[in-house]
């Protein structure tokens, strides 16, 4: 049995941090019921639901909110539900009735995680933004890409799912945790701005020792020579981050750099900017399979950088079953795992609405076994 198994969540659809907590929590065994619209995502975006990964696991059901007999039947549900998750902006659940208060009244337990970009409250919880706003203002942008270039993330990683879904699906843990014990629900303000900051305190921690500079470049994990990705000779890429100086010793050894005095300098700062152009000279000699069969698996700390699709044909990727491809969609299996047990196979999509019948006739006998009326 999976560790969640017996959790009931509903899940207003959306796009980013909600429905990927949605997944999370599927993943693990909750019983997600995932509330869609007819005719799915809106506003000209690309309706990411096409391709489904994120509603893997989930029951789906079609409710037009505006409709008072759709709410009704939202509400039969949500009486018996452990936790909602909503990501609209702030206010719009309550326009349409749907908010943690009408919610609340029908199930005082319940556990309402909101998320945002910005927040519920503050001089911007009512304006647009997307992932790179809310990590720029957050400051976890600040120390993305090489000094003098433009700061890049990896897309929705950081804010979306790091600061986002990932917070959610704690603060929902939590909250259920508590309202198990307690009987007293919660709304969760799940703000990327807020758990995309959180995530700077290993590096808020590292600048008041003195080992993080506000300028770029010249600290511990964005300057040295020995931290960075390196571009090889057929235009493939290799990455190093030797930052202990026995992982430093093995790297220069293997590189043949051992007695070169310019490299022993390891920690000094100075010498950083002419030690990495030597480095990805030396890296750009060769390419990268040969700097794979020389230092991968040993303790020079290296990786070579692939893209998803060499990640899912990794030899360490495979034997651990990192990713597997359902119906034709290559995805990551579920994380993380419990060890000692089977390994949970990946849960399939649901078409749009596929259990729309059968979720509505479940929630209704389980209202009439309690002996409730019509919610609404």
């Amino acid at each position: 049995m999976k560790p969640l198994a017996g959790l009931t969540v509903v899940e207003l659809a959306g796009i980013g941090p909600g429905p990927f907590c949605g997944m999370l929590l599927a993943d693990l065994g909750a019983d997600v019921i995932l509330v869609e619209r007819e005719g799915g995502a809106s506003g000209g975006a690309p309706d990411a639901s096409q391709a489904g990964i994120f509603n893997r696991g989930k029951r789906s059901i079609v409710l037009d909110l505006k409709s008072e007999a759709d709410r009704g039947h939202l509400m039969r549900i949500v009486r018996h539900a452990d936790a909602l998750i909503e990501g609209m902006r702030p206010g719009v659940a309550e326009r349409l009735g749907v908010g943690p208060e009408p919610c609340h009244a029908v199930n005082p337990r319940l556990v309402y995680g909101r998320v945002t970009g910005w927040g519920q409250s503050g001089p911007l919880a009512h304006a647009a933004g997307h992932d790179l706003n809310y990590i720029a203002l957050s400051g976890a942008l600040w120390y993305a890409s090489p000094a003098g270039q433009p700061p890049l993330t990896p897309p929705t990683l950081i804010g979306d799912l790091g600061g986002g879904a990932l917070y959610l699906a704690l603060g929902l843990l939590a909250g259920v945790l508590r309202a198990r014990a307690n009987g007293q629900g919660a709304v969760i303000d799940a703000a990327m701005v807020d758990g995309t900051a959180n995530l700077m305190n290993l590096l808020l921690s590292l600048q008041a020792i003195g080992q993080m500079q506000t300028e770029r470049g010249r600290s511990l994990l964005d300057g040295p020579h020995w931290c960075g990705s390196y571009r090889c000779a057929d235009g493939l890429w290799i990455s190093v981050q030797s930052l202990e100086p026995r992982f430093y010793a093995i790297l220069l050894e293997k590189l043949g750099l051992q007695d070169d005095p310019e490299f022993a300098r390891q920690y000094d700062v100075q010498a950083w900017p002419r030690l990495r152009e030597r480095m990805a000279a030396l890296f750009a000699s060769r390419p990268r399979a040969e700097w794979c069969a020389l230092l991968e698996g040993s303790d020079a700390c290296f990786a070579p950088v692939l893209s998803p699709q060499e990640a899912a044909s990794h030899p360490h990727n495979l034997a651990r079953g990192v990713y597997v491809e359902a119906d034709g969609v290559l995805q990551a299996a579920a994380a993380p795992r419990f060890l000692g047990e089977p390994a949970w196979t990946v849960a399939p999509v649901p078409r749009r609405g596929e259990h729309t019948e059968t979720v509505l006739s479940e929630f209704a006998r389980r209202e009439a076994a309690a002996g409730g009326g019509e919610a609404g």
